[in-house]
């Protein structure tokens, strides 16, 4: 658990600054925005983005408030 938290806030702290260094730098790093033009820039990128986002919010958010055990007796 504690490995686990600890690779999130290192891949939070990576975003957090290949932000910054594409805002502060535009001609050697691009933006969030030009990655996100360019990504989405696609039919079958957007499908894909969408589906994933559906896919993690089924298993880790909805899944985790079902309780298969709850109407046995």
């Amino acid at each position: 658990m504690i490995l686990s938290s600890l690779g999130f806030l290192v891949e939070a702290a990576a975003v957090v600054t290949l932000v910054i260094l594409g805002e502060r730098d535009r001609d050697r790093f691009a933006t969030l925005g030009e990655i996100l033009d360019r990504v989405m820039a696609t039919r079958a990128a957007r499908i894909c983005i969408l589906t994933f986002w559906w896919w993690l919010g089924w298993h880790f958010l909805f899944a985790q408030t079902v309780d298969p055990g709850a109407g046995a007796p």
